[in-house]
């Protein structure tokens, strides 16, 4: 039986060890934990945790990485005797049970790889970690496999916050001292893929290597692309296309060698996904060894119904390879585009605009969409949301230092950098309409073949990009947003409104930021 001991776990039951796809989901199935569903996909739910549980993820204060943390909000420290604490339960939680494990990696590039153990309570768990991380193939590496990280999730297992003092009874915690992450009272498998990328965040960037949350694609003339972009701006979307095999769906590195998948799967969101709209993630909700996360099903005919759920956030887990067209090895050379998705629900921005370097610098740093009615309790209008480096939940360094080697990664190899508008446009959301799909498919190509490298450009007067006065595929008219209002007045005063947003968010990143950077921001008046 596989010796735990690294971790702090003995005297377990039994070690399911680096167990296939058809026997984890037979465990799954024979311990209650999910349904099979009518051809093939699993089917679990995450009770009460249907998403991450921002409040309960902490980095571990300890002397060896506090001076490096960016430390506040997102990045809330916690003391080492209360992780102690928490540690030991989950040890002795752990004894005399059953316990999963999967080894594996977080990034296809052998030079920056980081070895992971994923140690679970649930089957289905480890199923997650089979799919969304990459495996060894080599049964001699693999019997002689020493981690780098080790993650220990053990959703049954609950804080006390009177006695660790968490905010709840989940907990995520990462000690990057120790190498460590333990994970308790949620069941939500994000929460294992994301603490993966916040390990790689924090260590790549050291390495002079950028970690982004990003998907990319390469097409038939070897066109790298990669897309940045927030819940609900359509980067799996469009990043997910026929004619360009995907790297990856949601988080990559750019190192000297190129652009390389941290997974080997996806995680996409699946409400109301419909053959039409999005064929090639719809038809891996039909296959075998994907995990449909809080799915309704029916009971008796096992088929799923992907139009109701309780929750928005329903997700699918599934190894790459259900996809058809994707780049297998996880590799892709430099980038020669990047595309910096937005949903603009003030109707402000145009479909797609050209960046400075200063300037994608600063939209990176920014990390703007809006939400709007309906998505959250509480929001009635829409709000802009700003996450810093489209990402800034899983970000423990400071943005500016994910924005400088950005910065220096598009200077070195040229890369043309867009701002592509997926949100409303005629006005605001309730009064214009969200532009079609079509457009933003349009807008995302002509960026990445360099059709529209020599069309003609105005420039923003108050956001400072460029905007194309043609687009294959977008009406003229459509490129120019305020010709698309019927009160023009009502569009000025929203822009100016919107620019003074970005300059207040900008506030709180100006300590580190270059003053260039800075100064390549929406002019407020």
């Amino acid at each position: 039986m596989l010796d735990l001991s690294h971790a702090g776990i003995t005297n377990v039951a039994n070690v399911h060890h680096n167990l296939s796809t058809p026997a984890l989901v037979e465990h799954a199935v024979r311990r209650n934990e999910g349904l099979l569903a009518h051809l093939g996909p699993l089917v679990v739910s995450t009770g009460k945790y249907t998403g991450r549980s921002a409040n309960d993820k902490f980095i571990i204060e300890e002397p060896t990485t506090k001076d490096e943390i960016w430390w506040g909000e997102v990045n809330q420290p916690f003391a080492e005797e209360n992780y102690t604490k928490l540690k030991l339960g989950i040890q002795s939680y752990l004894q005399e049970r059953d316990v999963y494990v999967q080894d594996c990696y977080a990034g296809a590039d052998i030079d920056h790889r980081v070895k992971l153990r994923i140690i679970t309570e649930k089957a289905w768990h480890s199923l997650l970690a089979r799919n969304m991380f990459l495996r060894e193939f080599d049964p001699d590496r693999l019997a002689n496999f020493e981690p780098d990280f080790t993650v220990i999730a053990c959703p049954d297992y609950h804080a006390d916050p009177d006695v660790h003092h968490t905010n709840s009874e989940a907990f995520i915690l990462l000690n990057f001292a120790e190498r460590l992450v333990i994970i308790g009272g949620s069941s939500y498998g994000g929460e294992i893929k994301k603490s993966v990328f916040t390990i790689m965040n924090y260590l790549l960037p050291r390495k002079g290597v950028l970690s982004m949350h990003a998907s990319a694609n390469v097409g038939p003339r070897g066109r790298t692309a990669i897309y940045f972009g927030l819940s609900g701006t359509g980067k799996t979307t469009l990043s997910t296309v026929g004619d360009r095999a995907l790297v990856g769906d949601d988080e990559h590195g750019w190192s000297k060698n190129g652009i390389f998948n941290f997974e080997g799967g996806c995680y996409a969101k699946v409400i109301r996904l419909s053959a039409e709209s999005e064929p090639e993630i719809y038809q891996t909700t039909r296959r075998f060894g994907t995990i449909l996360e809080n799915v309704t099903i029916d009971p008796d005919t096992r088929h799923i119904d992907l139009n109701e759920a309780r929750t928005e956030n329903t997700r699918a887990s599934y190894p790459i390879t259900h996809l058809d067209n994707v780049q297998l090895d996880g590799r892709a050379g430099h980038p020669v585009a990047i595309i910096m998705l937005t949903a603009d629900a003030f109707g402000v921005l145009p479909p797609i605009s050209r960046l400075s370097l200063d300037q994608a610098q600063y939209h990176f740093i920014s990390g703007y969409t809006a939400k709007v009615a309906g998505t959250e309790r509480g929001i009635d209008e829409p709000q802009a949301t700003f996450s810093a480096c489209f990402g800034a939940p899983f970000m423990p360094l400071h943005p500016a230092v994910y924005a400088e080697l950005l910065g220096s990664l598009i200077a070195e190899h040229n890369v043309s950098t867009w701002l592509v508008n997926t949100g409303w446009t005629g006005g605001s959301y309730g009064v214009g309409k969200r532009f079609n799909i079509a457009f933003s498919r349009a807008a995302v190509a002509a960026a990445v073949d360099g059709t529209i490298d020599d069309v003609e450009y105005r420039t923003d007067p108050i956001f400072g990009f460029e905007v194309p006065t043609e687009c294959p595929g977008i009406p003229s008219e459509v490129l120019d947003p305020k010709s698309t209002w019927d009160d023009p007045d009502a569009y000025d005063v929203t822009a100016r409104d919107l620019a003074r947003l970005f300059a207040d968010n900008f506030e709180r990143f100006t300590d580190e930021a270059s003053a260039e950077v800075a100064a390549a921001g929406p002019k407020v008046d």
